[in-house]
């Protein structure tokens, strides 16, 4: 589906040449003229600000107290909660966060009065990273309560007696479970079950008993604990593995929830579906298991003897009786990635991803939708994932959406499309994307009046494109994606004209994940590298028709790589500790090193333009000299708002496309012969 946001997002409207006098500056910082540039070719770099790239309000969580439902924000500046009625259908409120990029997790205490929320921020330190709201006074700001001791709040519990409990990770420790008593407003570390695990997602509480849920991502291979469940004894303050036996394999506790004497858990799906259990909660020892459709099982809701949740493609229930699952029936618009299932006068209220509320009928599957934009959220930029860009267009990934830019008249629209499009490239006019999680490649073509639509499937582990290229001399898109949970990754490949796919497992080794590719003369060039900045960063020359290794070097000293580029003879790779290496291809050897990270340092993008390679960090654009390979800055401090790692593409006229801040940018850089 197809939506356009131009009616109330008519900020984005800035392009073509009529706007060139307000929107260019060039890199000295000095103005100049749209009558001044058309007339000849400027030398200075040129910057022309294109405006806000994806715009949308953007959420990642939703819970219904009484009758409104409460959404937190996701990548959003500032973080917010808004107050949804649904009876009357309007936004009526909202609070802003003084902390944090996104909340994925709010729950309520018993009496409905106080809401929680818990916030993903960059950075570990001390900032608040967990709020209250009290709904009693809802024109007064949410206040942050403090900090638990990992990074980000994954999910909270409220137990009966009104202690708050809470889960996460993103710390170099192993997530830890976290109690606030709001009666002495102290927030304590109640220990940490299992030093193995990465990160908890699931947390549900009784007075007498927490439940703590996790596992492992971005650790395959590297003897990370997998799915492991913990009860922890208030009065005797001791863990308890109990885990069922039938998750032990699955990467991830992914929920929990407590409907009367049980307690649900799901586990997160990798190379099985996921699985739902339920739980005697006061023997955990006694239950039953049952297996689930898709890869995510999430947002439990108990309606009699049926608990609904969300998969990746919808909603499934599970009888408490018969210990089973089965679809429910649906008719309406794709739900997206689901933040939120709730129940409402025997409906369900469904919280989606792509920015509107569900009502739903769980028996015959009738619908009701409400988009959060007209209904009063606020849309404002947000930070974005892969730029593509060609045939009079610039596309801009977002989470579950893809911004579509006319350079012709600066029109833009935004195409509604599962998870979000890592990166993507234009070719023949046509858009082709890699879509996280596990959505594989999706195209779409402005010319042919139709939606976007996935073209090309994979195994779902394999869940992370990180790079997309067009391979001239074989025709096929190349897509570069990792295996989050697993290790290693994939090779996938793509022929437009014949729709035919090719799929490469772990053509590096199946530890290192797979983060780059770039193709020359018909073979592809992949980069990979360990979940951390340390370890190996090996290249592989690979014939993407055949499926074969012609050569390999480790070429990372020491840090995984982070892009590939090719330039005449040399194949350019940048590490993810900031160091630049050239190979010469015909020799295959390795002819350069150079330390680089005063501009580059973690994930980066380079792409070959006007005869040079071009690359883009967190926060500057430079350029490389074609034959002493010095690096030169474009533009200083350029400070892109990235959600996952830079980007920076071109299109046939050698124009550049990256970010500054929220803004698309194009840059106009003429490198010396």
């Amino acid at each position: 589906m197809e939506k356009s946001n131009i009616s109330r997002r008519a900020v984005l409207q800035v392009g073509g040449a009529a706007s060139l006098a307000a929107a260019i500056g060039l890199a000295a910082g000095q103005p100049a003229s749209a009558s001044a540039l058309l007339a000849s070719k400027p030398k200075a770099t040129e910057i022309l600000d294109l405006g806000p790239a994806v715009v949308q309000f953007s959420l990642m969580s939703g819970l219904l107290v009484g009758d409104t439902l409460y959404i937190g924000s996701r990548n959003l500046d500032p973080v917010r909660i808004v107050a949804f009625h649904v009876p009357t259908g309007k936004v009526t409120g909202q609070t802003e966060l003084s902390n944090g990029h996104s909340i994925q997790t709010l729950a309520a205490d018993a009496t409905g009065r106080y809401l929680y929320a818990g916030v993903l921020q960059k950075d570990v330190g001390t900032k608040p990273n967990l709020f209250q709201w009290d709904l009693s006074t809802p024109g007064t700001a949410a206040r942050a309560l403090g900090h638990i001791g990992d990074r980000d709040v994954r999910d909270i519990s409220v137990a009966p007696n009104g202690r708050v409990y809470v889960v996460g990770g993103g710390s170099p420790t192993a997530p830890a479970l976290w109690e606030y008593d709001p009666a002495t407003g102290q927030i304590i570390n109640l220990g940490i079950p299992d030093p193995g695990a990465t990160l908890a997602r699931a947390v549900a509480a009784t007075d007498s008993a927490i439940f703590f849920g996790a596992g492992s991502t971005l650790n395959g291979g590297s003897g990370a604990s997998r799915a492991c469940l913990f009860a922890y004894d208030r009065a005797a303050k001791t863990f308890k593995n109990v885990t069922p036996a039938e998750m032990l394999k699955d990467p991830s506790i992914r929920d929990l929830g407590i409907v009367g004497d049980k307690l649900l858990v799901s586990s997160a799906g990798s190379v099985e579906n996921s699985k739902v259990a339920a739980l005697s909660v006061a023997n955990p020892a006694s239950y039953v298991v049952a297996t689930s459709e898709g890869k995510t099982a999430k947002n439990f809701v108990a309606v009699g003897d049926k608990v609904y949740f969300a998969n990746e493609s919808g909603l499934l229930a599970y009888s408490l009786s018969s210990n089973a699952i089965s679809a429910m029936p649906y008719q309406g618009p794709s739900l997206g990635e689901i933040w939120g299932v709730d129940t409402r006068d025997g409906k369900l209220s469904v919280t989606s991803g792509y920015g509107f509320v569900a009502e739903i009928d769980p028996l015959s599957g009738a619908t009701k939708t409400t988009d959060l934009g007209e209904a009063g959220a606020p849309s404002d930029p947000q930070t974005v994932m892969g730029i593509a860009a060609g045939a009079g267009y610039v596309y801009v990934g977002g989470n579950g959406v893809i911004s579509r830019r006319n350079l012709r008249n600066g029109q833009v629209s935004n195409l509604t499309a599962p998870g979000e499009a890592k990166d993507a490239v234009v070719v023949n006019g046509a858009l082709y994307t890699g879509q996280y999680s596990g959505q594989g490649i999706w195209s779409y073509d402005p010319r042919s009046g139709k939606p976007i639509a996935q073209v090309a499937d994979f195994p779902k582990e394999q869940n992370r494109p990180l790079d997309v290229c067009w391979d001239e001399y074989n025709r096929l898109v190349l897509v570069a994606a990792q295996a989050d949970t697993e290790g290693g990754g994939s090779l996938w490949t793509y022929d437009p004209r014949t729709a035919k796919k090719g799929f490469f497992l772990n053509p590096i080794d199946n530890v290192q994940l797979l983060r780059a590719v770039a193709s020359h003369d018909g073979v592809a060039y992949l980069g990979g590298g360990n979940p951390g900045l340390d370890g190996v960063g090996t290249v592989v020359a690979f014939n993407p028709v055949a499926g074969k290794e012609l050569w390999r070097l480790d070429a990372g000293e020491g840090a995984g790589i982070a892009a590939l580029a090719v330039q005449g003879k040399y194949l350019y790779g940048l590490t993810r500790k900031g160091g630049l290496f050239v190979i010469d291809l015909p020799k295959r050897k390795l002819v350069h090193r150079s330390d680089i990270s005063t501009v580059s340092h973690g994930f980066a993008a380079l792409v070959t333009n006007r005869g040079a390679v071009y690359g883009v960090s967190n926060t500057h654009v430079f350029r490389f000299d074609p034959k002493t390979f010095e690096v030169a800055t474009v533009v200083a401090d350029i400070d892109g708002g990235w959600y996952s790692g830079a980007h920076i593409n071109n299109d046939e006229d050698g124009y550049l496309y990256t970010m500054r801040g929220r803004n698309l940018v194009r840059i106009n850089d003429h490198p010396r012969r």
